[in-house]
């Protein structure tokens, strides 16, 4: 699915209220999908449905703490819910295609192959059928098949499921008006000490490991006292 233009992006404005107008055109996408994939038919609308909530995450992952209001933080992992079980879903999709055109092809083959075991009989000995080189495959795979297609099911429902959960949190009206909130000083503060600490916490796991690393070598160098 090609992603809408942006339109009205100015370099000179803030970051936060360019970043506004991509996070409003990626949520319209978002959303625009239904009803059409309340119908679990729709499976090109299911999936162009993922790759825009996988487009909406992104940007908010990216840009949420440092530009918006809180829920935009909690929007972004919905949008990542939404992308997940879609995805799922689409797997299936992918898949139960091929294998049901693979059934069809040992099948297909296993025809062939009794019938030439008939020779010139007048008619087909059930036990050839039996018999075919590939029934133990297309067996498993028609197995598969069967489970691919209640899981597809199961996904479907979860995502109906979820989707109805966004809708009574009111998920779009939340995150539009998250987006039009900017963080005040005192929130940035915050963020920035947040940053501090875990740089100051990497800090010391990379010197932990490195003493851990001098002490090994010293103790290697050490001559052993029962030498």
């Amino acid at each position: 699915m090609r992603a809408r233009a942006i339109k009205g992006l100015d370099p000179a404005a803030p970051l936060a209220d360019n970043v506004e107008r991509i996070v409003r055109v990626r949520l319209d996408e978002l959303c625009g999908f239904v009803p059409q994939v309340l119908d679990p038919a729709e499976v090109q609308a299911l999936h162009d449905m993922r790759i825009a909530a996988k487009r909406l995450r992104y940007i908010l992952e990216t840009t949420a703490d440092a530009c918006f209001g809180t829920y935009a933080r909690t929007a972004a992992k919905r949008a990542k819910d939404v992308q997940d079980l879609l995805g799922e879903v689409h797997d299936c999709d992918v898949t139960l295609p091929r294998v049901l055109a693979l059934i069809e092809e040992l099948r297909a083959a296993d025809a062939a192959v009794v019938r030439a075991a008939a020779g010139d009989a007048e008619d087909l000995d059930p036990a050839l059928s039996a018999r075919a080189p590939h029934a133990g495959a297309w067996r498993g795979l028609t197995t598969l098949a069967v489970h691919l297609r209640a899981r597809r099911t199961l996904l479907f429902e979860r995502f109906l499921a979820l989707w109805r959960e966004l809708e009574r949190e009111g998920f779009r009206a939340r995150l539009e008006y998250a987006v039009g909130e900017r963080p005040g000083p005192a929130r940035a503060a915050v963020a920035r000490l947040d940053e501090a600490a875990e740089a100051v916490a990497r800090a010391a796991t990379q010197a932990g490991s490195s003493q851990d690393g001098d002490s090994d070598r010293a103790a290697v160098a050490l001559p052993s006292q029962n030498a």
